[in-house]
């Protein structure tokens, strides 16, 4: 078994490491304070083809693998985890969701824009009564000769005040459970759609997340993403790539917390001495360290296994033990850090924020225990 990346792999590491370093890290904090991204650094991701990693070359992409990727993604969220998850979201479940099982009108139409990031994706599948139980959405589709008139309501839509294209999870059947569930593409300014205020969250800040409703929203017949009423299935589908990317997130984010308690027990005098001399320290520098080659095992394997075929197991394994992991660590920095980990002048005290919300978005920790149970329980019949 090699464990040693490609050539590609560490290509677009380092190329992501470069960019987080010289453009994301230098301003994460006025990004986290302002809560929003600058639009040339959105221009510039854009440029550099990180709006199209997974994407082939036939629609303006970079034609990366999975691993290749999460890389990428590792790297990116150690400068700024709020700018990497809005790629991660383009990426893994918008580009995803038209290439996998959209039309070639579709793709025509929308990958190549996307590709370049002139129109950023966005994702709508949780609902204000609906998260982890995604199957009970209550977003309402009703079929007409031309299209679909949409009405409901969804939460948590991570780039929606940045996006051009939506991809909206409704109910198309009431009484079919999962199975009355479609997929479609809403465009921005569609007639109906309305964007709500940007939240007030504990971390992330700087993406720009909100809900989004829909009053007598019409969307043509064409936008209809795979068969009617199969859409359930997709966004299964979909989630296996949303959660390497956040699984990649929560590498990044713990490896960024390290790196700075590491420096700060060095720097630290306590007693006379650096904090590093201290058994105490040394081994939470190392119960840290050992849990993010962990999490980035576990992540790299599932992305191998991605592009194999399904890996449902490997992606909620890497999910859930990385988002614990970068919570963690940063917890573990904060307390190496003292006192000056509870302010904002120090970067761990962003990280311990940031960090939060990887044990829920894309399935909770409790969410993924059950996948990972039901995979296992699968196996053994």
């Amino acid at each position: 078994m090699d464990f040693e990346l490609g050539e590609d792999q560490k290509l677009m590491a380092e190329a992501a490491r470069e960019f987080a370093e010289k453009k994301l890290k230098p301003i994460a904090e006025r990004m986290d304070e302002e809560e929003a991204i600058p639009p040339e650094i959105l221009k510039e991701l854009g440029e550099l083809g990180y709006y199209g990693m997974l994407l082939p070359e036939e629609y303006g992409g970079l034609g990366l693998d999975t691993l290749s990727y999460a890389c990428a993604m590792e790297e990116l969220a150690r400068g700024s985890a709020a700018v990497m998850i809005g790629l991660s979201v383009h990426n893994s479940l918008c580009c995803r969701a038209i290439y996998d099982f959209g039309t070639e009108q579709q793709k025509q139409k929308y990958l190549p824009k996307m590709a370049s990031g002139e129109w950023i994706g966005s994702y709508s599948l949780s609902e204000p009564g609906s998260g982890t139980d995604a199957g009970s959405l209550q977003c309402m589709a009703i079929e007409t000769d031309d299209g679909f008139i949409l009405n409901g309501t969804k939460s948590w839509v991570t780039s929606a005040g940045l996006a051009s294209i939506f991809i909206v999870f409704v109910r198309t059947d009431k009484n079919a459970g999962t199975k009355g569930i479609s997929c479609l593409i809403v465009e921005k300014g569609t007639p109906g759609m309305n964007l709500g205020k940007k939240e007030k969250k504990m971390g992330l800040k700087a993406s720009d997340t909100r809900e989004i409703s829909f009053i007598d929203c019409k969307v043509p017949k064409e936008n209809l993403i795979g068969e009617k009423n199969k859409g359930f299935k997709i966004a299964l589908s979909l989630l296996d790539n949303g959660r390497v990317g956040v699984a990649s997130q929560a590498v990044g984010i713990a490896q960024a917390a390290y790196e700075e308690a590491f420096k700060y027990a060095h720097e630290r005098q306590q007693f006379g001495e650096p904090l590093a001399n201290f058994q105490a320290i040394q081994f939470k520098l190392a119960d840290m360290a050992l849990r993010i080659e962990a999490a980035r095992l576990l992540t790299h394997k599932a992305a191998v296994l991605k592009d194999m075929g399904r890996a449902s197991k490997e992606a909620s394994m890497a999910k859930l033990f990385a988002s614990e992991t970068a919570n963690f660590v940063a917890s573990q920095a904060v307390q190496i850090h003292g006192g000056y980990g509870y302010v904002k002048e120090y970067a761990v005290e962003r990280y311990f924020r940031d960090a939060r919300v990887t044990e829920i978005y894309e399935g909770t920790s409790e969410a993924q225990r059950i996948v990972i149970f039901r995979n296992l329980a699968g196996a053994k019949r």
